[in-house]
This record gives structure tokens, C-alpha cells and sequence, in this order.
């Protein structure tokens, strides 16, 4: 079962790294579970060196949806009691870890890792519609390379609907922020090919 969260590290210089991440877990207890960063992800980087981070349960989406698109310099945090990390403020519940495997002969690697230390920082808000569109919404955006712009915009038009229905001010300023960014998109791809057109 994959499990949407986000994955905070360290760097070799103690600078927070806050990412969206779906790890392979068992259960919802997470002794253990799998992380597939890309080699390129400072996720990947972080953990090669440090080899612990925080995996985090939440449901806002809104800060996981401008960590799909960018860095997020504003997270709140406080120090992790076990690893070397940092607990991220906005989750409902976090898992310390540190990884015990680490395999990068491919582009997206397979690191293993063990739950050391656990907590919960507050309720989890419930199932919502909308909330899982901004899911979607933000994987959707971190793929804009591998798939059709045009299909994801069709995706998106099918996700504000219920975005638009079900949801509250942090999952419409969510869609938007991620909306915008899928646009840009469009528009420097769109650019390029004028400027391949005339060479």
C-alpha cells in the first residue's frame, strides 16, 4: 500500500528539507516501510549522507501541494527526539526513522527504513473529497515531464469540480497555487516550441 506523507531530512549542514513522498508501508503502524526518491532529490542526497529523516502523516494539503511545486521555507518545526531530524508542526502524526538499506543502482532509488520513534501532534481531520483531489492534483504536477500537459489539464479540470464542491479556503488555494503552476508549464512549453519552430 502506498501512503502519501511527507519526508523531512537533513542536510550535511543541518538545513531542513521538506518533500512529499509516498512510501510502501505494510500497515498504519510503520515499523517499516520503503522510500523511492529520485538520485537527483535532495531527499535522496540527505538521506545518503545522514541516513534518518521523519516520515509524516497529515492532512494539509495545502502545504504538501507547495512542496510538490517548491521549496517550503516556512515550515514550523522542532527537533526530532531520536534521529537527527526535524518534526514538521502540521502533521497529525510522525514516524523517526533510519534507513537500513539503500539501493541507487537505479534513477529512482530503494532505501528501506525502520520506524525508531513515533508520535501524534493532533487529530487527523477525516476523509474529504477535495483534500484527495489536491493529492492527485499535486502528483499530478510533479509529473509534467512524463505525461501529456494537455491530459493533465484534463485531469485537472475533473479534480476542481470536486475541489470546488466539497472543499475549504486551504484546499481551493491548494488547487490554485497548483493550477497556476501546470499553466506556466504549458506556457514555456508552448514557448519552446515557437523558438524550435524558427530555428
Amino acid at each position: 500500500m502506498i501512503l502519501e506523507g511527507i519526508v523531512t531530512t537533513l542536510s550535511p549542514q543541518g538545513i531542513p528539507n521538506l518533500a512529499p513522498m509516498g512510501p510502501k508501508v505494510e500497515d498504519e503502524r510503520l515499523r517499516r516501510f520503503v522510500l523511492r526518491p529520485y538520485r537527483t532529490s535532495t531527499t535522496y542526497l540527505n538521506l545518503r549522507e545522514r541516513g534518518e529523516g521523519v516520515l509524516h502523516v497529515t492532512d494539509d494539503v495545502l502545504t504538501l501541494a507547495r512542496a510538490a511545486i517548491g521549496t517550503v521555507s516556512d515550515a514550523p518545526y522542532r527537533p526530532a527526539e531520536v534521529v537527527a531530524g526535524v518534526i514538521w508542526l502540521g502533521a497529525c502524526r510522525y514516524h523517526e526513522f533510519r534507513v537500513i538499506s539503500l539501493d541507487d543502482h537505479e534513477m529512482r532509488t530503494t532505501i528501506v527504513a525502520e520506524s525508531v520513534a513515533s508520535g501524534r501532534l493532533r487529530d487527523h481531520f477525516g476523509l474529504n473529497r477535495a483534500k484527495h483531489a489536491i493529492v492527485e492534483a499535486a502528483i499530478l504536477a510533479t509529473r509534467l515531464d512524463l505525461l501529456p500537459i494537455e491530459e493533465v489539464l484534463s485531469d485537472y479540470a475533473k479534480l476542481r469540480v470536486l475541489v470546488e464542491k466539497t472543499g475549504g479556503p486551504a484546499e481551493l488555494q491548494a488547487f490554485q497555487l497548483l493550477m497556476s503552476h501546470v499553466e506556466a508549464s504549458r506556457n514555456r512549453q508552448a514557448l519552446n516550441r515557437v523558438g524550435d519552430d524558427r530555428s
